[in-house]
């Protein structure tokens, strides 16, 4: 098991794994359809999309929670 204190570390990479690879799907098939190649062309712009939104979930998860903190009531 991984240690609590890297919950947030672990909670970024999935987050920011299942954000990209879906996202980066739907615009690999908007960009060439389904083409024999579809899937090689997919992963390499998941990676490339992983590769800014790991960074980007880990720095604005944060923010966003404190966003959200304001935003509601108790």
């Amino acid at each position: 098991m991984i240690p609590k204190k890297y919950a947030h570390i672990l909670f970024s990479i999935i987050l920011s794994a299942i954000m990209s690879f879906i996202i980066s799907g739907v615009a690999t098939f908007k960009a060439v359809g389904l083409e024999p190649h579809f899937f090689s062309i997919w992963m390499g712009s998941w990676l490339a999309s992983w590769l800014v939104a790991f960074p980007s979930v880990t720095f604005i998860a944060p923010l966003a929670k404190r966003m959200v903190m304001v935003l509601v009531t108790k």
